[in-house]
């Protein structure tokens, strides 16, 4: 059994999944983990899409991708109109039923600006709109001016905007909610393994870290670095639905809770090998688990790096709500992804293949 200690840094991320980092405009949110470790691993780089890339043992000659992606969904500002009223474009997919009224904060060159996402008041429907999800093109941003000439001069034509909702505690079961989870807490779980790492780097691999970017509109940030480390093995980390709360189909999600454990998703796109290396390292150091049927590509960053040709791995974050304004994970999963990883990390050796036949 490999020594598993670790305490996870909840400041750090409160700061992370509380920086506004929308498909496409992460970088502030990779500057918080390039701040966070620079000084712990051996090299840290950038590449012109926006991922940041932390690397420990870098001339080891067998090599090991960890992609979690920092983008969340958000909304593009398409149109300023003559009433100062800001129309936008989705940034990622979005149930509009659970828009109106949402706080945002917009970002630009000039600065932050609180707005609420706006729509016609249910009173003023007629009987055939209230039946129907908002359509995104009548659903706008009110960051509180009086015409056009004074948004102008806030917000410009392609600036872009994000729930406005903190990190906090939900209950007494060690929970935490948040706008943005996904998929935040994956590029967190990356950075915590990579320092855990760097305590002792007596290990075989060398191991790659990845905040990607843009995921949500079709893993390009993972597509990038799996093509630039050429790995050998590769782990994607993102939030995955759980079945504990009202109204989901277990047939359909699988019987997946907060709090117990990682998802190890089992499919086409995920390599055996891995798969049953990260379940034997769970049962040997008595660390919970859950299994996720995946019948078809992910969906994930792991879809990019087995199509690298690495052997894939993808494990989930259980999560509740995903989508919306205030997303539930459970921090001891967190904890337990975490030493789960590096006791797999820790255990291969020169003779692992991870070729399925």
């Amino acid at each position: 059994m490999i020594n598993l200690s670790y305490e996870l840094n909840e400041e750090f991320l409160a700061k992370l999944v509380t920086t506004p980092r929308a498909t496409g405009y992460e970088f502030p949110a990779q500057r918080v983990i390039k701040s966070y470790l620079e000084n712990v691993v051996d090299k840290i780089k950038s590449d012109r899409v926006g991922n940041l890339y932390a690397i420990i043992n870098p001339d080891r000659p067998f090599k090991i991708m960890l992609a979690g992606h920092i983008d969340q969904i958000g909304f593009q500002i398409s149109h300023i109109d003559d009433e100062g009223f800001l129309w936008i474009l989705p940034l990622g997919g979005f149930d509009t039923t659970t828009l109106p009224g949402k706080r945002v904060i917009v970002s630009s060159k000039n600065g932050q600006f609180k707005g609420v996402i706006g729509k016609k008041a249910i009173h003023l429907m007629k009987a055939e709109e209230r039946k129907k999800a908002p359509e995104m093109e009548k659903i706008y941003i009110d960051i509180g001016c009086k015409d056009k000439e004074e948004a102008s001069k806030k917000v410009d034509i392609g600036d872009f905007a994000v729930f406005d909702y903190g990190y906090e505690r939900l209950g007494d079961n060690n929970l935490a909610v948040a706008a943005g989870f996904d998929d935040a807490i994956g590029s967190f779980i990356v950075a915590e393994i990579m320092k855990e790492l760097a305590k002792d780097k007596n290990f075989y691999a060398g191991v790659y870290g990845i905040s990607t970017v843009q995921e949500e509109i079709g893993m390009r940030g993972a597509h990038v670095a799996a093509k630039a480390i050429n790995p050998d093995v590769g782990i994607a980390f993102d939030v995955e639905h759980t079945a504990d709360a009202p109204e989901i189909e277990k047939k359909r999600v699988g019987d997946t809770k907060l709090g117990c454990g990682p998802i190890i998703s089992i499919g086409p796109n995920l390599n055996p090998v891995v798969v049953k290396g990260l379940i034997d390292i769970a049962e040997k150091n008595e660390i919970p688990y859950q299994k996720h049927a995946e019948p078809r590509g992910t969906g994930t960053d792991a879809n990019a790096i087995q199509l690298s040709g690495a052997a894939t791995g993808l494990v989930g974050i259980p999560n509740r709500y995903m989508h919306t304004a205030s997303e539930v994970i459970c921090l001891d999963d967190i904890e337990n992804i975490v030493k789960l990883v590096v006791a797999f990390i820790k255990s291969i050796k020169e003779e692992d293949t991870f070729l399925p036949i």
